[in-house]
């Protein structure tokens, strides 16, 4: 069967779009999806409820990244006009994929330099020592290869890079972070790890489930829609990812202990399902790039259940959760969803398909 992007379409309005994080974390809402029964195929919970759906033996993974502050902005040394850059992708040290605007300015040769403040004359806010971004290169889809003078000092100049669907900044910015993140890397949140708090994971180990991690640095095009209606034309972006050894050893055991292995977020997903493509047996340590378009027809070697958000129409990772419980059965969850009033995407609600 040919797949269209249109296949996985669906409105949403506009007011279920998440503005704001749940308060606190593990306050938000939670679908359940049944994947194998016919009957009361979904329960309508609250996250706590979680652990009702865990049994001891379970392992839980989780993406470890942390999200970077990607958003830049500068001054063009040549005229002084004001640019944003967004990083998208280390690609070595000091060199990066990134966006930027507008881009008639970025050109290769042009230099940006960074500086925290705003509204300043040019001649008065830029400083010898300013953090400097030369373009190196242009590429498709408005990338720019850019070096960054100075790395180190990032942290300090850049903002966190929300999606565009959010409207408004939390007060606090570690609430676009998960409690775990201790790995920089990612241009967007894992989401699905938001509703964790550090108590809901101690309690989830009190009731003898193992816990694991790996690292997968989300970009952006996680989010972005799938535009052409051949999904087959679709070129799917790659991201880095290690799964280390600890993690593999736990796998293996919890597999074969008969115990099931649940996926916390699609980038979890990915990065397992990745490395069990180019597995021959039990699973090892491994590092590289995850190129893995999961669509309806693949088949799960690693996750048996899932922990996710709702996802934007059209996008990969919509395809990816219809590969695991059935586009139909998606839909029709989302349907009732909305019908719910959950709230959607990145501080929206959660969703575990089992």
């Amino acid at each position: 069967m040919t797949l269209l992007t249109s296949d996985f379409d669906y409105h949403l309005p506009p007011e279920l779009i998440a503005q704001t994080p749940a308060e606190p974390r593990d306050s938000s809402r939670l679908l359940v999806l049944h994947r194998n029964r016919n009957d009361d195929w979904i329960e309508h919970r609250g996250f706590r409820d979680l652990t009702d759906y865990l049994r001891p033996g379970d392992l839980m993974v989780f993406n470890r990244s942390r999200v970077i502050p990607a958003r830049l902005h500068g001054l063009d040394s040549r005229s002084g006009a004001r640019v944003e850059v967004l990083l998208v992708r280390r690609l070595e040290p000091g060199i990066w994929r990134a966006l930027g605007r507008p881009g008639r300015r970025l050109r290769v040769g042009a230099e940006v330099m960074l500086e925290p403040s705003s509204g300043e004359n040019f001649a008065d806010s830029v400083r010898a020592d300013s953090v400097r971004i030369e373009i190196l290169a242009t590429h498709e889809n408005g990338l720019r290869t850019v070096r960054v003078s100075d790395e180190s000092r990032l942290d300090s100049l850049g903002e966190l890079p929300l999606p565009p669907y959010i409207k408004e900044t939390p007060d606090d910015p570690e609430r676009y972070q998960t409690v775990y993140a201790d790995t920089a890397g990612s241009v967007a949140a894992p989401t699905a790890g938001l509703h964790f708090t550090d108590r809901m994971l101690c309690h989830i180990r009190e009731l003898g489930v193992a816990t694991a991690w790996v690292t997968l640095h989300v970009g952006l095009d996680t989010f972005r829609p799938v535009h052409g209606e051949d999904i087959a034309e679709h070129k799917i972006h790659t991201e880095w990812f290690e799964l280390p050894q600890d993690t593999a050893d736990a796998i293996n055991r919890t597999r074969s202990e008969g115990g099931r292995v649940i996926a916390v977020g699609t980038t979890t997903v990915r990065t397992l399902e990745h490395v069990a493509r180019d597995s021959d047996g039990e699973t090892g340590a491994v590092t590289g790039n995850a190129d893995l378009f999961i669509l309806p027809g693949h088949q799960f070697r690693l996750v048996d259940a899932m922990l996710t958000n709702f996802h934007l129409p059209r996008s990969t990772l919509l395809m990816l959760v219809s590969a695991f419980a059935g586009r139909e059965r998606i839909l029709a969850a989302y349907q009732q969803a909305i019908e719910c009033r959950y709230r959607f995407y990145s501080f929206g609600d959660a969703m575990l398909i089992v």
